[in-house]
């Protein structure tokens, strides 16, 4: 019993601390408060790069893909935009439903904040055309200029993940010809990234798993309110 309790005091606290740094500085005005930075720039050592006393982090770099429009959709887009990014495939029957279902929360819960967007990458692009995605957005109530639905070549769909978001993606058909079933085709991350104005990687979180999905929400809260006070 006390085992249980002492579980679920854990998880509210977990749950409880974004909430907490947002409401602070909500209160006092003052940015005592910053998220961290991830993914650190290596050189050809394996050591990290250090300019001066700082550490050079990773950017998401330039890109142009379509969205669920059919419009070129260039990362330009992105800049001075607070965004979730994630990758999907709309026959996914595992995994993206649940993630897609929790970016819907997120949608809803910045609808009006121009400022906050969804960037969703699709790792099927000979099957999610941009009438594909457009179908898939409306099932999920999907606003455009809010929420994008993201394809087009694989080769640069792919490079994205992997070099630009630092995600693992792969599709499995390209090394054994055996496999049919479309779940067991494309790999990807379940992982949700939060990304800053600038472009760098702010936080990581696990877009199936709710106390995850709910630290991101008070993240972007708290990115929001640091941009903020930052032009005081």
């Amino acid at each position: 019993m006390q085992k249980n309790t002492a579980k679920v005091g854990i998880l509210i606290g977990i749950l409880a601390v974004p909430t907490f740094i947002f409401v602070f500085l909500k209160l006092f005005g003052q940015n005592y408060y910053t998220l961290p930075y991830f993914m650190p720039e290596i050189d050809e050592t394996g050591q990290v790069i250090v300019k001066g006393a700082d550490t050079v982090f990773h950017k998401i770099p330039t890109y142009e893909l379509v969205d669920q429009k059919g419009q070129k959709f260039s990362s330009a887009r992105t800049k001075g935009k607070i965004y979730v990014a994630d990758f999907f495939f709309t026959r996914c029957g595992t995994i993206c439903p649940k993630i897609s279902n929790n970016l819907t929360r997120i949608q809803s819960i910045f609808s009006a904040d121009t400022n906050v967007i969804i960037v969703s990458h699709s790792v099927d692009p000979k099957h999610d055309s941009s009438a594909v995605l457009q179908k898939y957005a409306q099932k999920y109530d999907a606003k455009y200029g809010k929420w994008y639905f993201l394809t087009g070549d694989k080769k640069i769909l792919y490079d994205i993940a992997i070099k630009g978001y630092k995600l693992p993606v792969a599709d499995a058909s390209d090394y054994d010809k055996k496999i049919k079933e479309v779940d067991e085709t494309f790999i990807h991350s379940e992982k949700l990234l939060l990304i800053d104005k600038e472009g760098y990687i702010r936080g990581i979180y696990d877009g199936t798993y709710s106390l995850d999905v709910e630290r991101l929400i008070g993240e972007i809260k708290v990115l929001t309110e640091i941009y903020k006070s930052n032009k005081k």
